[in-house]
């Protein structure tokens, strides 16, 4: 058998095609008559089992209660080829009754032996678990096998409390600890009062289910997770005599040392390091298992610690494996459990390859039925290692249902790849992984050169960060910029449009007044006498109140006209810029307009209305019939329903300009034969959406008629339900905006802006920022002319608008044309009036009402170069949880470039990963007169978004051991190995 350790790494293949093959074990050696009893032969015990089958030894299985029958199941460790010699399950072949269940069992495993004329060789146990270990060791003592522990120890070492109690009582470095059953206990008091943050709070009992190691950083977290395991506790079936343990946290490398032992003989088959690292908002997220040589400081200084403990705790005969930490003051046992190492032995062909062919699988067997081969083996891993390798923990920084597993193929075809572990299958979830329960997988590499196995381990990695491990089944995916309202967080799905911008916003300001009135022009009055007339704003909210507020500087009073089922919520909507708003009268619309008219005018009394203006896009309408009708400045009603999207598309089209291919129905039969001969993806929405309200990205025609039929069950956010479905195709480019105010047809351009829209958190369209574009570019030469087209054909002759349009690869497209000013609630006006020297679309929208003179000379385009430098930093999270802190707040605010924040995240909010407009945290306007400061200013909130360190958030807990990798069941193995 000693023969059997020497393997060379190019024979590998041989060993590890024994785990995918379906076929029973064929016998390496001669058959013997021995029997190999195992006592719930689960995750790596399986491979122990398959490897004493191959070298001729039959096996018995006893299962007891503490496992099920998926878990019996050898192909879910990559064992397929197992067979037992016999089962004998608790309650179907014996039964414990009045504590004499070793004797029962014994009786009943001595039968079956009888049965096959084996003689039993040895009994061990399988997965580590209290029931099993004492079962185990009963039997083996009973029987008069050698036992794991030594037989004269009477208490449970398998405690994590009595194993530190022990090395301190022979003198090792162990945790400081309590624990108790009640918080009232004065022990647990005291230690949750005096011992300094963080802790670690877990069950001293494993295999209850539920029972989560914590690490807490308060005390009042401490004390919630201590309450929380009490409930566990009472709510488990194995709870006799379990207590909650409280534990210093260990700061240092984590490491895991296996031994096998053979008559109280410790031989270390393995040293591994945990490569834990930032991921998705957890700080301590394992990205894999990394092999030590036993030369390595940590190794050195383990090895022989880990074996004082087993020597301390009676450990004679069988497989453990032990974690500790290496602090600065030496190796500290975290915890020794009396099995072989778990994860289901998905390392073993690691180890293999690293040593002369062997792992812990072999030299358990060799411990346990041929000590000759036993007293071969090396007393630790000879260095250097053969090979190098490692076992990666595969890491998602996506979620969604998969559709495909391409990064699998891609794994399985490089040079250094050896095995897949997985249970991801199509049609599974997959989350952000944050633990070892949340990874999709587990992969070893193995290779002879070390630069080849970097660089697949790079390439493993890239296509973790780009997503690229799975296709996902589509879902809606926004293609709106965030806005106030989505920073609020408290939309509501049965709001109308207007009830989208709600204020519960945080608002910071610069204290440098250069940066927040930077160019601002003083106005005189625009008319000899302007206190004796009035100005009406229909629905003025967001950057309508500045709008307002503009009006009333020059001199003007200003009359609030509420449309129709306008909220009283939004009325108070109001941008921190505004400040209290103050009208000379409000009036609401009338069902006729002839009354809404006489309304306005028995308000303004003996003041002469001189404009109606539209203070937001719930006002359009209402503003240009009163307009029209009061025969003031206006853009009238010949163009009927010049808001509807549809409309806007089939005018520019009949004006022979670039328009979105589209169709619109009430019924699947209006729209299938666009969407049968349409390139995917198409755009479906309800043609009066407000905002990203139901509109989806659909990627086939399935998808597009389920999202079509869908439309039609649900309320519209604007209340009521929808009654056309528009379809459209998906424009392909960069999306600009154009503001511009008009006076009498002639178009001025304000501002001329680029989305910054980067692909994060496996959405393909979450916006970074808006950007200001120089106007004499080669873009804005092509885009302006194309918006002022599109404000002619839809008659736009007065007052403000802000065109959303896409430079496709055919041309300009427009994506929607808004005559009303740029929303927001104005943020970017500061940034505008930076970057002009001195006016916005805020200030000239008031021109081109009141100040003919004015606005004529204001220029066509904005100045080049610009003033200054600035633009809109949209921020985007990478992570998820309860606030607890802002402190990326603070830093942003001393930035040299900081004007202005605005946000809805605060204390006690809970934030998401930033995928859709839904799941925007905020805006900041950065400007500076030297570019290169801005840069700098825009990468360190980049950084700190990336770091997740705009936030603190309540720690949700951090697995500090090694979950089972039982749920991994699929076994891939690479075709070179």
């Amino acid at each position: 058998c000693g023969s059997f350790h020497i393997i060379q790494f190019n024979q590998i293949k041989h060993q590890i095609m024994h785990y995918v093959t379906d076929k029973p074990v064929e016998a390496t050696l001669p058959p013997h008559c021995t029997l190999l009893l195992i006592v719930d032969p689960i995750s790596t015990s399986c491979r122990i089992a398959q490897e004493a089958s191959k070298r001729g030894h039959c096996i018995g299985a006893i299962w007891t209660t503490t496992t099920d029958t998926e878990e019996r199941d050898p192909a879910r460790y990559g064992c397929a080829s197992l067979r037992y010699k016999f089962e004998l399950i608790e309650g179907r072949d014996w039964t414990a009754t009045n504590g004499k269940e070793i004797a029962v069992v014994k009786s009943v495993v001595n039968e079956a032996a009888r049965r096959f004329n084996l003689t039993i060789a040895g009994c061990i146990t399988g997965s580590g678990l209290p029931r099993s270990s004492q079962l185990a060791d009963g039997l083996a003592k009973q029987m008069g096998l050698s036992t794991c522990t030594t037989p004269t120890t009477m208490i449970d070492v398998r405690n994590k409390f009595t194993q530190q109690t022990l090395l301190e009582t022979v003198g090792l470095r162990s945790i400081k600890q309590v624990r108790g059953s009640t918080l009232d206990d004065e022990a647990v008091a005291n230690f949750l009062d005096g011992e300094k943050y963080p802790l670690v709070i877990k069950l001293d009992e494993i295999g209850i289910q539920g029972g989560k190691i914590k690490l807490c950083h308060s005390k009042q977290e401490a004390i919630d997770h201590f309450r929380y395991l009490l409930q566990v506790i009472a709510s488990s079936s194995n709870r006799t005599g379990a207590q909650v343990i409280c534990q210093e946290f260990l700061r240092g490398v984590q490491v895991m040392v296996d031994n096998v032992s053979h008559n109280s003989k410790h031989k270390t088959c393995m040293v591994w390091r945990y490569d834990k690292r930032p991921a998705n908002g957890e700080r301590h997220v394992n990205f894999g298992m990394i092999p030590m040589e036993s030369e390595t400081h940590e190794a050195a200084l383990a090895i022989p610690y880990v074996r004082q403990c087993l020597n301390a705790m009676g450990m004679k005969n069988g497989p453990s494996h032990a974690k500790c930490i290496v602090t600065v003051d030496g190796p500290v046992l975290i915890e020794l459990n009396f099995r072989a190492h778990g994860g289901d032995g998905s390392w073993c062909h690691l180890a293999r390859a690293l040593t002369d062919g062997y792992s812990q699988v072999e030299a358990s067997v060799d411990a346990l039925l041929d000590p000759t081969a036993f007293q071969l083996l090396p007393d630790a891993p000879l260095g250097p290692f053969n090979a190098h390798g490692l076992q990666v923990h595969l890491v998602s920084h996506s979620a969604g249902e998969v559709s495909s597993m391409p990064g699998f193929q891609v794994m399985k075809h490089l040079p250094s790849f050896v095995s897949l572990s997985t249970d991801v299958t199509v049609g599974s979830t997959v989350d952000y992984t944050t633990s070892l329960s949340t990874s999709p997988g587990v992969c070893v590499l193995i290779n002879k050169d070390e630069s080849k196995l970097n660089k697949d381990l790079g390439l493993l990695r890239y296509l973790e960060e780009i997503n690229a491990l799975f296709d996902y089944k589509t879902k809606v995916e926004s293609l709106a910029r965030p806005t106030a309202a989505s920073y609020s967080k408290q939309q509501k799905r049965n709001s109308r449009v207007d009830d989208m911008e709600k204020p519960s916003l945080v608002r910071i300001y610069s204290n440098d007044p250069k940066l927040t009135r930077q160019g601002m022009l003083m106005k005189r009055m625009t008319t000899i006498d302007a206190s004796k007339e009035v100005v009406v704003v229909v629905d003025p909210y967001s950057t309508g109140c500045l709008v307002v507020n503009e009006i009333r500087s020059r001199g003007y009073q200003v009359i609030a006209c509420w449309t129709l089922g306008f909220s009283e919520e939004m009325k108070t909507h109001t941008p921190g810029a505004a400040g209290e708003m103050k009208y000379f009268a409000e009036v609401d619309e009338q069902e006729d307009l002839a009354d809404t008219v006489k309304a306005i005018y028995e308000a303004a009394g003996k003041l002469r209305v001189v404009a109606c203006i539209a203070g937001g896009e719930a006002g359009v309408d209402c503003a240009d019939e009163v307009s029209e009708r009061m025969n003031l400045r206006t853009n009238g009603t010949h163009v009927a329903n010049r808001r509807d999207k549809k409309i806007q598309q089939e005018l520019i089209r009949d004006a022979g300009m670039r328009s979105v291919r589209q169709a619109a129905g009430s019924k699947w039969e209006h729209v299938v034969e666009f969407l049968q001969t349409e390139h995917y993806p198409v755009v479906l929405k309800p043609t009066d959406s407000a905002g990203s309200d139901g509109v989806k990205l659909c990627h086939n025609i399935e998808e597009a008629k389920q999202h079509f039929h869908h439309l039609f069950e649900v309320e519209a956010v604007n209340g009521g339900f929808n009654t056309e479905v528009l379809c459209q195709e998906f424009l392909r480019g960069k999306e600009y905006v154009v503001d511009q105010v008009s006076r009498d047809g002639i178009h001025k351009t304000m501002m001329f802006w680029v989305y910054d829209k980067r692909p994060a958190n496996n959405s393909a369209f979450v916006y970074f920022g808006m950007v200001p574009v120089d106007p004499n570019s080669m873009e804005a030469k092509i885009l302006i002319p194309y918006a002022r087209g599109v404000l002619d054909v839809l008659a736009v002759k007065n007052g403000p608008s802000h065109a959303e349009v896409i430079l496709t690869p055919t041309g300009p497209c427009l994506v929607e044309m808004n005559v009303r000013a740029h929303g927001g609630d104005g943020n970017w006006r500061s940034l505008a009036r930076g970057l002009t020297g001195g006016y916005s679309q805020v200030e000239v929208t008031v021109d081109s009402y009141l100040d003919k003179k004015q606005f004529s000379i204001t220029p066509n385009l904005p100045p080049t170069p610009f003033r200054a430098s600035g633009q809109e930093v949209i921020l985007v999270s990478y992570s998820r949880g309860r606030v607890i802190g802002t402190p990326g707040y603070d830093i942003i605010r001393d930035l040299q470039s900081f004007v202005y924040m605005e946000t809805g995240i605060k204390v006690g909010s809970f934030v998401e990963r930033t995928v859709d407009l839904l799941t925007g945290i905020g805006s900041v306007i950065l400007m500076h007169e030297d570019e290169s400061v801005l840069n700098a200013d825009i990468s360190r909130v980049r950084e700190m978004e990336l770091n997740n360190d705009l936030f603190e958030f309540e720690r949700s807990g951090a697995m500090l051991t090694n979950a089972s990798q039982r749920h991994l069941s699929e076994i891939i193995v690479g075709d070179d190995f």
